[in-house]
Parts: C-alpha cells; structure tokens; sequence
C-alpha cells in the first residue's frame, strides 16, 4: 500500500495548518478557560470546506478523500481538539452515515445543509445506561401512524446544544433488541425537545456537550433513516469511520505536544545548557517521535483502507486504540520535558493533556477497541 501523498493532500493539510496555527490559536487558552463554543471558527471550517470534507460535491461537500479529511484533522487538533471534535461530529458521524444510508429527500433537504455548514450535525447514541453496550437503548420511538413519538434521554452529545439536526437512535421494537433500533432526524425546535444541561469538562472545554431530553417528540416518517430496524447497523457503520477522525484527532494532540515540548527544550536552560542537550531529554523526545510515527501509520492506513472500499473495522479500532493510547502518554510526557511550566495554561501541554484523554473513550472506549480487534483474531 504506497504512502506517497498527492499534491491536492498536501495542499488540504497545509490549508488547514494555517488557518489552526493564524486563526485557532489566537484565542484557544481563553476559549478553554471560559468553554467558549467556537463559532466564528465553524463558520471559517465551513468556508475552507471542512465540514463535508468526505461529501459528494453533488451535496455540496467537497469530495475529498478520507485521507485528506484526516490530515486535516491532524493539523487542526495540533493546536485545538475541541474545534477538530466538532468538525469530526458533522464528518464522519452525520455527513458519511447520511449520504451512504439516506435517501434522495433526505440528502437533498438535510445533508445539502450540513456539508456545506450552514446547519451544524450531532450523532446521539449514548444514554445514561448505555454507552459501550449500545444494544440495549431505552429511548423508545411509537409508531403513531402519521409520525413517529420520540422518547427518552440521550447524554455526552457533542455539539448538543449548537446543532441544527440531530441523528437519533431509538427502538422501534424492543422485543427484538438491536434489530429493533432505528435511526432518525430531529430537528432542533421540534416539539418535546429539550437541551439539557451541559457537561463541565476536564478537557475539549471549548465543544459544547449536553444531555438532550425527548418528550413524545412527534418526528415525521420522513425523517425515518435505512428504515425501520436499521438503526443499530447504521450506528456501528458510522462508528467504525468516526474512529478514524477520532485516531487523527489524538494523533494531531500528540504531534502537537510534541512539538511545543521539542521548541520548548531548546530554549529552556538547566545547568547551563539547553535541555534538549541532556541524554533524559533527549530520550524523551526520541521515544515520543518514534511513537507518534507508529501512530500516523496506522491511522493512515485505516484511512486508505477506507478509501480503497476495502473492510477497515479493525484497521480503523487499532488507529483509535493505539493513537489515543500515544497521545495521553505523550502529553504526559511534555508536561514533564516542561516542567513546572508545563502545569500552567499559557504553555499549551496541560490542556493537551486534558484534551488526549477522551480519545480514549469516546467513539468506543479503549477496551471496546481491543474488544473488536480480538474478535477478529479469534473468528
């Protein structure tokens, strides 16, 4: 599988290298500080069209491969992951999952709207009793004829409270478990639907994550996705792509921190040198490049896989495993190469640190990650 890039990738990567490290990072730290939702910035990603990265231009995406879409996401997390978390959401959650399983109308009057970032996506999935074990939902949707009645609880959604459109899994027919969980669209301003209150985070401050509260929603048997009883398959399809924005997400946090660690010790002195000339420092940022690079080659070839309509489900939970596990020990690792600066915000790392560890656990936690890849050693 050859790794040479083109030269439309390059030029993707470096477009979305400026506008994190001129624009993102003018007002991250107060962002994180006061968990600003970066509007503005959405609005800029839409522009640059980074919010229907993977979308047919047919849609008003911009037909781009995955590739490209994850080393954008890279540059963007090396400054702001909570910026590259939203724009993963309308990605890989909402965009891919409708144009693949939506039909006509649907593409036409939602993924038109998303792609082209005038609406903002939210997946919601998670619920207070079932987040890894997603087969058994308790949000339930009656078939009342005309439409379908919404109930229940959804929590940890991000972009819960700026999104315009909401993919919504609930079961349709309980008696049939997973196969009895379909997926729909709810509209914000919808009847019933509340936003609940929002999470105070440890990291990814500057995204908005809430509970949201569905009471006898009424939603239109339009809005019903793949049809009834395909809510599940829609929902772990969906996961398994979203895991490589998430992979490129902590891979971008770790390049980051290293980077800032790599600058930071050629200009701290102890012991009247600069730190990178001493053989503990050195060693540090050795293992950390070598560990990074092992990253970036499996996270792109879950992304080529991807691209090449080849199966890359366990290519895809090895990305996420192993890049989520390299950037929460990277960062680690920079606090330390900074020090007692290292602990405060206006060095970067700390919060890279916070923000590495939800790679970790959402989109399928770490143990779910090296659940599917020893299923797929022992089927």
């Amino acid at each position: 599988m050859t790794t040479k890039l083109t030269q439309e990738q390059n030029l993707i990567a470096e477009a979305a290298r400026d506008f994190a490290q001129n624009y993102l990072d003018t007002d991250i730290l107060d962002r994180d500080k006061k968990e600003l939702f970066p509007s503005h910035w959405v609005k800029q990603m839409a522009e640059l069209g980074f919010m229907g990265m993977m979308v047919s231009p047919a849609y008003e995406g911009s037909g781009m491969d995955t590739l490209s879409y994850v080393m954008a996401m890279e540059e963007i997390s090396k400054v702001d992951a909570s910026t590259a978390v939203i724009m993963s959401v309308n990605n890989s959650l909402v965009c891919w999952g409708l144009e693949k399983y939506g039909n006509e109308n649907q593409k036409n009057t939602f993924l038109r709207e998303l792609a082209s970032g005038r609406k903002l996506g939210a997946f919601c999935l998670s619920e207070p009793e079932a987040g890894s074990d997603a087969a058994h939902l308790k949000t339930r949707a009656l078939d009342k004829g005309a439409y379908f009645e919404l109930t229940g609880t959804k929590n940890w959604i991000t972009n819960g409270s700026t999104a315009d459109l909401y993919l919504v899994m609930a079961q349709t027919d309980p008696a049939l478990g997973h196969k009895g969980i379909s997926c729909f669209i709810v509209e914000k301003g919808m009847e019933g639907f509340e936003i609940g209150p929002k999470e105070d985070k440890l990291g990814i401050r500057s995204s908005d994550t809430h509970s949201l509260l569905f009471n006898q929603v009424k939603v239109p048997k339009e809005n019903l996705v793949g049809g009834l009883g395909f809510g599940f398959k829609f929902a772990m399809e969906t996961i398994n792509g979203g895991r490589i924005g998430i992979a490129a997400q902590a891979l971008g946090i770790a390049q980051g921190a290293y980077e800032h660690s790599l600058a930071y010790s050629k200009e701290r002195k102890t012991f009247g040198k600069p730190i990178s000339e001493h053989q503990a420092i050195q060693f540090k940022l050795a293992k950390i490049k070598t560990d990074i690079e092992a990253a970036r080659t499996l996270v792109y070839k879950a992304a080529r896989l991807k691209d090449a309509h080849q199966s890359f489900d366990v290519a895809s939970a090895m990305a996420k495993y192993y890049a989520s596990k390299v950037a929460m020990e990277v960062t680690v690792e920079a606090v330390q190469i900074h020090g007692g600066n290292g602990y405060v915000r206006a060095y970067h790392v700390e919060r890279m640190m916070r923000d590495a560890k939800i790679t970790q656990i959402y989109e399928g936690t770490s143990e779910i990650q090296l659940l599917v890849i020893a299923r797929s050693l022992l089927n």
